[in-house]
């Protein structure tokens, strides 16, 4: 077992290290460390000469084409390390971080393009640049086939067998018709009301994200709640994050200022925009999907409720006012002919006497 150094560990301190059983793939070049804390290392693209700068491989090639690239397998450790090399697919988490498939997973697209071979041995604190050849199928199907690369170390804990490795994607593009397409699906929708009548509620969009095309995309666009049969349509932006060809995402989007006096018709639209390569030649497809819902607007009809009731309220108050005073008119008038008729009796009876 190589022992640690006094001055090693300032140097083991600074390097980023991977202690999973499968670590994904950085965009940029990555370090690695398994169970023994003084084995480090890194992967990344080079040249024939040594590391280039490069965060990844990435080439556009025509069925049938053969190139050549290298790789740059740097040790940080004190004793010579023995690394498998190996290549698969690429895909990305659902944390939308680049990974390629395990060992015990057979690739069956980019990873089965790449050749380099199965070991290299590295001395302490070196660099060794290997070359690997990339071979496209004369029958491959037009856009990107992401891979990676990796140099792997296993170690034993007990009975179980752990492969720490690191490395960089390999972003593939076949020539032929490149299609930017997002297709939207899964769109559901639920408002959230304010019980303050004077005040909009939300609707809460989830929906989901998948690229239909035949290359890496992102995307962007905006979800419209329409209500009152268009004549309000607040908005709010969505963006879609890295989608590989096939790949999905889901997002939730808030739109704000909305109502809800009665159905709410929701469209979510976001238009792909193509992570690498040039545009100009490339078929977009926008994607589109929308939902509507009904909403009764209780807080507006409670107000509605109690103001009507207030209004009906004080009509019966003026018209009960009216009548009472109706009434007081009437019998002060009876009143009035009352004293009028004993006035006129009295005075008839004085006058015969």
């Amino acid at each position: 077992m190589t022992r640690t150094t006094p001055g090693t560990l300032p140097r083991l301190l600074a390097v980023l290290a991977a202690l999973l059983v499968t670590v994904p793939i950085a965009p940029s070049a990555a370090l690695a460390q398994p169970a023994n804390p003084t084995l480090t290392w890194a992967v990344q693209p080079a040249n024939a000469s040594g590391p280039d700068g490069r965060r990844w491989v990435e080439v556009a090639l025509d069925p049938g084409q053969v190139v050549t690239e290298h790789l740059a397998v740097r040790n940080f450790s004190d004793g010579p390390v023995v690394f498998a090399l190996k290549a698969a697919d690429g895909y990305l988490t659902d944390k939308g971080r680049f990974n390629m498939l395990p060992s015990n997973q057979e690739s069956v697209d980019g990873g089965t393009w790449i050749d380099v071979q199965e070991k290299v041995t590295v001395g302490p604190k070196q660099t060794k640049v290997v070359p690997f050849t990339i071979t496209v199928p004369r029958d491959a199907s037009p856009g990107d086939h992401p891979a990676g690369i990796a140099a792997t170390v296993t170690s034993s804990g007990g009975t179980v067998a752990v492969e720490s490795r690191v490395g960089f994607r390999v972003m593939m593009r076949a020539t032929g018709t490149v299609v930017a397409a997002l297709a939207i699906g899964d769109l559901t929708t639920r408002y959230e009301r304010s019980w303050n009548p004077f005040s909009a509620g939300t609707v809460h969009v989830t929906y989901t994200a998948t690229n239909d095309g035949n290359v890496t995309v992102t995307g962007g666009g905006r979800v419209t709640a329409a209500e009152l049969f268009g004549l309000a349509e607040p908005n709010a932006r969505t963006d879609v994050a890295e989608l590989l060809p096939g790949g999905s995402r889901s997002a939730e989007v808030r739109v704000g200022g909305v109502w809800g006096l009665g159905p709410v018709r929701t469209t979510v639209e976001v238009t792909p925009a193509l992570l690498a390569g040039d545009p100009a030649g490339a078929e977009v497809r926008r994607g589109s999907a929308t939902a509507t819902v009904w909403v009764l607007p209780w807080p507006q009809l409670a107000l509605a409720v109690i103001l009507v009731g207030l209004v009906l309220a004080y009509r019966v108050l003026v018209r009960r006012r009216r009548r009472r005073l109706a009434q007081l008119l009437a019998e002060a008038r009876d009143e009035g002919r009352a004293e009028a008729r004993g006035s006129v009796l009295t005075g008839g009876s004085s006058k015969q006497s």
